[in-house]
This record gives structure tokens, sequence and C-alpha cells, in this order.
């Protein structure tokens, strides 16, 4: 009984730790470059397909569903509005993160966790080299920033997507979709938008390179802390998602 309670409170107070020193050794040169360089190619080349694929057809359905709505109360000129805020505020941070957890950050706890069980972070430690600041600190901003890149994209393939269905599908006025675009989606959506998903992104690499850094049990840990950081990203995720909502909510309803 005390073993299943003092685990999970370490594994909080370890992933805690880890995060702190990353954040510290952020600042603290020199930055492995060439580190973060492949790592971030290395996530933008394996998120971005399946994050545009995914992300028209949520904003389809999402515009389809809502302009049924709108035709009925005789509101078809406002189908813009709905695509951009469904688009900007929860589509495009949500599946941006899905794909860079998925992909990304799984791929990254497999190859930390493959170095861990080979001792290769303990032989670091014994040269003098800090793992975090050469293996830990280039993962985390590589799944910052491509997250932060992504989101920006995926919102323009949502937004192009939703119009070209419900101008030629649906038959709504091209220049009445344009215009409500902007009708309650402003600037500071966008941000907000941007914010969340380099949130999501950042606590996505720290996820993955904890669990990557903490594993143990051989092979089969490694496959166990894959799943893991699937599963507690998406659970971060939500939570993110619902903090940053309701605060942004705050700055951009007046």
């Amino acid at each position: 009984m005390t073993l299943a309670v003092t685990k999970p409170v370490r594994a909080v107070g370890g992933f805690f730790a880890m995060s702190l020193d990353t954040f510290v050794l952020i600042f603290k040169p020199p930055l492995a470059w060439r580190e973060y360089l492949l790592q971030s190619w290395f996530v933008a080349r394996v998120s971005m397909l399946p994050a545009l694929m995914m992300t028209l057809p949520y904003s389809v359905i999402l515009t389809f569903i809502f302009n049924i709505l709108l035709t009925e109360i005789g509101a078809g000129d406002f189908s813009g509005t709905g695509a951009a805020i469904g688009t900007v505020n929860q589509i495009a941070p949500i599946v941006t993160v899905l794909v860079v957890a998925g992909a990304g950050s799984t791929a990254m706890c497999a190859d930390l966790g493959a170095r861990t069980i080979r001792e290769e972070l303990d032989a670091m430690r014994v040269l003098g080299i800090n793992p975090i600041q050469r293996l830990v600190v280039p993962r985390v901003l590589a799944a910052t920033t491509i997250a932060l890149a992504l989101e920006s994209a995926v919102t323009v393939v949502g937004l192009v997507g939703a119009f070209f269905f419900t101008v030629y599908i649906q038959h709504v006025s091209a220049g009445a979709f344009v215009t409500g675009l902007t009708t309650l989606t402003g600037l500071a959506d966008v941000i907000v938008s941007l914010v969340k998903a380099t949130l999501f992104g950042m606590a996505a690499g720290l996820i993955a390179c904890y669990k990557g850094i903490s594993v143990g049990g051989g092979p089969a840990g490694v496959g166990n802390a894959v799943n893991e950081t699937v599963v507690f990203t998406f659970m971060v995720l939500f939570a993110i998602n619902v903090v940053v909502t309701a605060v942004g909510i705050q700055f951009t309803v007046s």
C-alpha cells in the first residue's frame, strides 16, 4: 500500500524536478544546436502531414453542422464566423498536440528510453556531460517550436478547407464567408491559440523526456513508457486547454 502511494508521488516530484532543471538550462549555454535542429526536423517531418490530414475532416464537420443550424435560422452568411471560432480556438491547437504527442513525443520517449536502458545517460554523467542539457533541452525546445509553427499551418489549412466546403458544397457566398471570419475572432483569439499550442508542445516534450530518462525494466519498460507518454500527454492537454480557454475568455470577451 505504501509503495502504491509513494511511487506516483515520486514520479510527480521527479517530473517537476526535471522540468525545473530543463527551464534553467534552456538559458544556460551551450545549447546543443545540432541536436535541436535534428529533433525539430524529425518532429516536423512526422507530424506535418498527419496534422493537416486530421484538420480537414474536423473543420469540415464543424462547418457542416454549424451551417445547418445557421441555415435553419436564416443566418447562413455567418458561416465564416463559426469556422473561425472553431478552427482558431479549439481545432488547430488540439489537433497539433494530438499529432505531436502521438508521433513526435513517442519517438522521443523511445529514443531516450533506449539510451537509458543501454546506460548511455550514465556514461554521459561519468564523462561530465549533463544529459538534461545535452538531450532533454533540445527535444523540449523542438517540440515547443514545432507545435507553435504547426498550429499556424493547421489553422490556415482548416480555414481554407472550410471555405471550399462551405462555398462549393453548401453554396454560401464566398464574400460573406470571408467577411464573417473576423466577426467574433480577432488577434487576441489567435494569440490565445498560439499560447495553447506552445504550452501543449512544451508539456508533450517534457512528459516524453521524463518518461524516457526514468524508464526501467528493460525493453518492455520502454514500450510501457511510450504508452504512458501518450496517455499522460492527452490528460495534460485537456487540463491545459480548460485553463487557458477560461483565462483567454477573460481577455477576449469584452
